[in-house]
């Protein structure tokens, strides 16, 4: 008698048709330990069982894609030999129950998701949604969360070069904690988890397993309700300086021939690694759980297969290559144990004290677990549900210049400067730029070449429609990289949505999956890897509210000359300012309408692709030509909040040839940039603006505007 329980399951996770499921995969009754593993390889966060079906949908091919999804990260050619290695993660519900922890393992999975490929990190970047800054809890959360970030990727030694960071109502129950990192290696030198060869020797390296992140994967695919604080255990704890010493023990691994196949131990931890290897080898794997490295007494086979201990690793070794990798890794200080091998029976096998305790088959592990097609409303009923309001008489703005001083000084524009300080962007001396422009630039060591990395998404503009919301995600990081001078190649994604069960949330996530899909075929920029959260919405007293949809995307361009860099500061008083893509005509979903005139109203701005593609094209060309000597996308707030910032970047003031109407100054239509260029250059398709020169933006004092756009940060923090 297993002991088994109605019970038991639901606490498992699994509903009662699951678990039907579970019995006839296994013919029989599941133990605990058999149990457990259907549950974290089940859940949500590992299985995608909600979300699978339209992800088939993504365009994930192009001729330098050299790997796309379902591996650890995608991997894209950038020439030479040489790959570019990314991918973009969650770690959401871990950063609400403890910041610090959460932010900071979020960050060590992510760098091992790339390393374990073969890659040496070279940039992380963030994606961070908090709550309204007067929320009781948002000040603790947004202190740790950045604490951690900073914490892990500053002792690691990877340079944090930027992100973005958004306040709104609906994150104040369920914040959004993303990281992504990018890696470089040689095309020649990738490594994949496929676990073949029968017989060979499986081998676990990195840190010991101890209680943390039990049932963590399960934790993270279900809502919060009142027991958060119950939930603390389930949150992994790292250390950096393990994580660096296992980065160099890998590449060093790597430089020899002796690995078949590697894999990060991640969510689900052993489980999920060695399910993963074997069922992509076609392959069984048996594993003696009395040779795990434990650092607590008396671990159950439970315990140890659900633990998420950070900084470990599994491996396939090739045979007689063990003490040749066991001293790597010993010099590095770190455990190394054979613990299982390679089968050919398909089947997950594990032994503890001389006793079978667990014999399952892989398929319905991995391939054949559930996939959901999940009812959803359509676009006219979401928009019924989601209730927008149709955008109201709008008095026009009385003084362009004193909105532009509230917006720049509020939570959605202010400067970052209290965050990005707390990072080390400069670790490796690489560090070419940061996001506080447009992308973050990291030179690509020892060549002329460099990687230009973007992060975006606009919820406001996904939840009035998702679908032109994820189409503008993806557009948004192909200007950003564009106005670097970069030409996009990839994109990874995070996608963070609320209940799948709920029709309204299932339609936005369908939406916006499907503006993302005809953006990135729209701009030949292709999606190479991701990730999925679900149930990100709090039912605790109090909370009840779920996030806007918020389909992160982290995108990765080249830069084949990194001293044609483009920059966003005005570069010398007397150049001509020009204006690409047409004026500001929309209001709708706008800061200045919601900040200034108190409505989160109207339509999201719509994103014509063919004019973006084009647009991006034409700014490319410009900057690599040399005709332009600044460039800025225009984005949130509009045309006025982008002069405003190239403007803030220099110290430079500007003097516009026309007074700006409302909806030109604050307008957020798409596919437009700022550039600057000596007086009299001639710019088809851009209209001249305005030229550089003075000390004001639209009659405010750079002096002020700076003094009001890195206030918000230290008074609140300080207050």
């Amino acid at each position: 008698m297993s002991g088994i329980t109605p019970d038991v399951v639901e606490a498992h996770g699994l509903n009662p048709e699951e678990y039907e499921r579970v019995l006839n995969a296994l013919g029989r009754e599941p133990n605990l330990v058999e149990l457990g593993i259907f549950s974290v390889m089940w859940s949500e966060h590992c299985s995608y069982k909600s979300s699978r079906f339209h992800l088939k949908k993504l365009p994930t091919e192009a001729p330098w894609v050299i790997c796309g999804p379902g591996e650890n990260a995608g991997v894209i050619d950038i020439g030479d030999g040489q790959a570019a290695i990314f991918k973009m993660e969650s770690h959401n519900h871990p950063s609400y129950i403890e910041p610090y922890q959460g932010a900071a393992t979020g960050v060590g999975g992510i760098l091992r998701d790339v390393f374990t490929m073969g890659a040496r990190p070279v940039a992380n970047m963030n994606a961070l949604r908090f709550g309204r800054p007067e929320h009781p809890k948002m000040k603790h959360l947004v202190k740790g969360v950045v604490a951690g970030i900073g914490g892990y990727g500053n002792c690691v030694g990877v340079p944090t070069v930027g992100g973005e960071t958004n306040f709104h109502k609906a994150y104040d129950g369920n914040i959004l904690v993303n990281a992504m990192t990018v890696g470089v290696a040689d095309t020649n030198k990738i490594f994949y988890c496929a676990a073949t060869g029968l017989g060979n020797p499986i081998v676990y390296v990195g840190s010991k397993t101890g209680r943390d992140g039990i049932h963590g994967a399960t934790m993270a695919s279900a809502d919060f309700g009142d027991d958060i604080d119950e939930k603390r255990p389930t949150v992994q704890v790292g250390d950096p300086f393990v994580e660096k010493l296992l980065i160099e023990a890998c590449l060093e691994l790597m430089a020899t021939d002796a690995i078949v196949a590697i894999q990060d131990m991640g969510a689900a931890g052993l489980t999920s690694s060695s399910v993963e290897m074997a069922s992509k080898g076609g392959a069984g794997i048996r594993l003696n759980m009395n040779k795990v490295p434990c650092r607590e007494d008396a671990m159950t086979p439970y315990e140890m297969m659900l633990s998420e201990s950070q900084e470990r690793m599994l491996m396939v070794l090739k045979p007689g290559k063990e003490a040749m990798a066991e001293a790597i890794f010993r010099k590095w200080e770190l455990d190394f144990a054979v613990i299982g091998e390679v089968t050919d029976t398909g089947h997950m096998v594990l032994e503890f004290n001389g006793e079978v305790v667990c014999d399952i088959p892989l398929g319905p592990l991995a391939d054949d677990a559930p996939e959901y097609q999940r009812p959803y409303v359509t676009a006219e009923e979401y928009k019924s549900w989601a209730a927008v309001p149709a955008m109201g008489d709008v008095p026009a703005s009385t003084d362009v210049g004193a909105d532009l001083l509230k917006l720049m000084g509020g939570a959605d524009l202010a400067s970052r400067k209290w965050i990005w300080e707390q990072y080390d962007s400069q670790v490796g001396a690489d560090t070419m730029q940061k996001s506080g422009g447009d992308a973050a630039v990291v030179r690509i060591h020892g060549t002329q070449k460099a990687l230009a990395i973007s992060t975006d998404c606009s919820p406001r503009y996904c939840y009035a429609d998702p679908y032109e919301g994820g189409k503008q995600a993806v557009a948004e990081t192909y200007r950003n990289i564009s106005a670097v001078g970069g030409l996009p190649l990839a994109i990874t994604n995070c996608l963070n949505f609320a209940n799948p069960q709920r029709p309204e949330i299932m339609a936005q996530i369908v939406g916006c999956l499907n503006g993302m899909g005809d953006a990135c075929r729209g701009l030949d920029y292709p999606i190479v890897s991701g990730n999925v959260s679900l149930y990100n919405e709090s039912k605790a007293t109090g909370g009840g509210s779920a996030i806007l949809p918020t389909p992160a995307i982290g995108g990765v361009g080249l830069l084949a000359d990194h001293d044609k860099m483009a920059t966003i500061a005005f570069k010398a008083e007397g150049e001509d300012i020009f204006l690409l893509g047409g004026e500001g005509t929309h209001l709708g979903q706008s800061l200045w309408l919601k900040e200034i005139g108190s409505q989160e109203a109207g339509d999201a701005p719509r994103v014509d692709l063919k004019l973006e593609a084009h647009n991006g094209g034409v700014i490319r060309s410009w900057i690599g030509e040399g005709k332009v000597t600044a460039v800025h996308d225009v984005s949130d707030g509009g045309l006025i909040v982008a002069i405003a910032e190239m403007a803030l970047a220099s110290g430079l003031g500007c003097v516009l040839d026309e007074e700006l109407t409302t909806v030109q100054a604050f307008g957020e239509d798409q596919s437009r940039y700022i550039v600057t260029a000596p007086a009299g250059t001639v710019l088809p398709e851009a209209v001249k603006i305005g030229s550089v020169g003075g000390t004001q933006v639209v009659g405010v004092e750079i002096a002020t505007l700076r003094a009001a756009h890195e206030a918000f940060f230290k008074e609140w923090m300080e207050g």
